[in-house]
């Protein structure tokens, strides 16, 4: 799990980069929770995030945004976590120039920054949104959302209702042409607290579906 570190808008931003095999393997982004409320790359739902898309052969960055470790700069409210967001990408895009598709999979507040990523990229064919403050944040952005993916809720999150996430999910269900999942994750709470392994079953369920015959065996 090489550390990395490589330039955003803000200075140096600190990551871990875990390169594919194959020179034309896909590229995963995994993007942390809420920076001030103790969100980093080291979250445990973005650790197992990031081993799921490592353990299909992709080349896979997790990083922190700015002002978390030793990235530089300081919180931004999401405008900067964007761009940071952008720069990961600009950057794994750089090392890994024959890729051929990407994906975006995000935490909470990283599932906002994620899905506004996935709007202004077209190369992101797939996206997993997990726990997605459907009440906190304004998500109208997606209009229409342009590629397909997951969004996963515990059903015992007190800080999004799952209603926020149901309503999000059945208004991008009605466009044409893309396949939006919902799954919920029973007893589950906002941080999936001792679910974990229930919430990796369902992304790696879903991924297996979408990617077939990718998966390897790993002891992560």
């Amino acid at each position: 799990m090489p550390e990395v570190i490589f330039p955003g808008e803000k200075g140096r931003l600190e990551g871990r980069y875990q390169p594919a095999k194959t020179r034309n393997a896909p590229i995963a982004i995994i993007l942390h929770p809420h920076p001030q409320f103790g969100g980093t790359m080291n979250n445990p739902v973005v650790y197992n995030l990031y081993y799921q898309f490592v353990n299909r052969g992709f080349s896979v960055l997790r990083f922190n945004f700015r002002g978390v470790g030793r990235s530089q700069g300081s919180f931004d409210h999401g405008t900067g976590e964007l761009s940071d967001a952008a720069a990961a990408l600009d950057w794994a895009q750089s090392v890994n120039p024959d890729a051929r598709a990407c994906w975006i999979a995000g935490f909470s507040f990283g599932a906002w920054i994620g899905m506004q990523l996935l709007m202004r990229r077209p190369e992101v064919e797939g996206f997993i949104s997990i726990a997605a403050p459907a009440n906190l944040y304004d998500f109208s952005f997606l209009a229409p959302c342009p590629s397909s993916g997951l969004f996963v809720h515990g059903d015992k999150d007190a800080v999004v209702p799952t209603s926020a996430v149901q309503t999000l999910v059945e208004k991008l269900k009605t466009q044409k042409g893309i396949v939006i999942e919902q799954q919920v994750v029973p007893g589950a709470n906002h941080f999936f607290d001792g679910k974990t392994e229930e919430l990796m079953g369902v992304v790696g369920t879903y991924l297996d579906k979408r990617l077939p015959g990718t998966r390897k065996d790993s002891a992560a």
